[in-house]
């Protein structure tokens, strides 16, 4: 659909082209992954979980009071349609809470307040729906498809064969300095895999489908769109868009207990965080209480507390959820995969569409195209969820 050449919409594209040239520079995760885990790991552990590590981050190198300032400049009065204008409007919010999160990093309390802002915190009714996930008895640990065999070198091979079937490029990177196994930066277009880590069988699947099948697919469909804010993501659309990674999972039938149990207890440890917990603390309640392995304590407390207190953990759970359901009640999850978009502003992408100022999705993820899930323990947890 050709878009309505008018003031209306000639103010919208330029709104969106001033936004779009400021948060280039804003990837959360970029900074907020310290740069010396292994050293600190060390010490933590030689203190017999007792002392807190102290994390280094990445330099930041924007003006952060000049690129709020520009961002408030943006006249929205400008754009007619008011839905259209509202989304806008959350929208500066939303990256002007994000440039506090940056700024605020490895400032304890600060970010974390920050953190709060954007993401939130999880609920009583989450946290009650991790605990559930905890009573089932996982998959042993010697089943073949967890045994870890694979460098992130070796896994780079998988990366690339799996993405034959999609028509896109992306630079796949190793690094020592994530918290993550891997992880997409979406500005960059690039993959980045742990160099420490070895992967199992489990986890190549999980990848695949859930950082190239969704995370890349909505990189790739987020830049064709005439409105950038697509690729740049809606409000709150972290929710959404690690909903759909895991749900790709489970598509693909590579979702497990096991997997299910870790993303119950990043809410576990998100929730400790919210309850004034500091590292240790945390990586104790797992470890101790819940016997976690210590490597595994440590990195799911690493994802929570690193830059101060990062929220974001608890929306895989969440998130998960909410898509199961929406595709559980015949909806079209193609909709969802036109960017780094929020389930909540559904009918506004419709409108976008509608408008010609959006396009559908130009690549789907292929778990979508069949359910093969066989892990009826599985289903009854999703299903159970609250």
């Amino acid at each position: 659909m050709k878009i309505e050449n008018n003031v209306a919409t000639k103010a919208l594209l330029e709104i969106d082209h001033n936004i779009d040239e400021l948060v280039k520079q804003i990837e959360l995760l970029s900074y907020v992954n310290p740069t010396n885990i292994e050293e600190e790991k060390e010490r933590f552990f030689a203190s017999k979980y007792l002392t807190d590590p102290v994390f280094k981050y990445p330099n930041i190198n924007f003006d952060r009071f000049k690129l709020h300032r520009k961002l408030f400049e943006n006249d929205l009065e400008l754009i007619e349609d008011e839905s259209i204008r509202k989304l806008y409007e959350d929208i500066i919010y939303q990256y002007s809470g994000l440039i506090q999160c940056i700024e605020t990093i490895g400032s304890g309390k600060k970010f974390y307040y920050n953190c709060l802002h954007c993401f939130g915190t999880p609920t009583e009714q989450d946290v009650e729906n991790a605990k559930f996930i905890l009573h089932f008895e996982e998959e042993k640990k010697n089943e073949g498809i967890f045994e870890t065999k694979y460098s992130s070198e070796d896994a780079k091979v998988f990366f690339k064969e799996y993405s034959k079937q999609y028509d896109f490029d992306y630079n796949i990177e190793q690094s020592d300095k994530i918290s993550a196994i891997a992880m997409v930066l979406n500005n960059i277009q690039t993959l980045v895999l742990n160099s420490n880590y070895v992967y199992s069988d489990n986890e190549i699947a999980v990848l695949t489908h859930h950082e190239i099948g969704v995370h890349m697919v909505t990189t790739f469909n987020g830049v064709i769109h005439p409105l950038k804010i697509f690729s740049h993501g809606f409000p709150n659309n972290e929710e959404t868009q690690e909903g759909l990674a895991v749900f790709a999972e489970y598509m693909s039938n590579n979702l497990t207990v096991r997997r299910l149990k870790e993303l119950a207890y990043r809410v576990i440890a998100v929730d400790s965080l919210a309850k004034g917990y500091t590292f240790s603390k945390t990586f104790r309640l797992l470890h101790n209480q819940y016997d976690l392995d210590r490597e595994t304590a440590f990195f799911i407390t690493l994802r929570v507390h690193r830059g101060g207190g990062f929220t974001k953990d608890y929306l895989y759970l969440t998130g998960l959820k909410k898509i199961y359901d929406y595709y559980h009640q015949g909806k079209d999850l193609s909709l969802l995969l036109t960017g780094k978009v929020t389930l909540e502003y559904a009918d506004e992408i419709e409108s976008l569409i509608s408008k010609g100022l959006a396009i559908n999705a130009k690549h789907i993820t292929e778990a979508y195209a069949e359910n093969i899930n066989t892990n009826k323990t599985v289903d009854f947890i999703l299903k159970s969820l609250k």
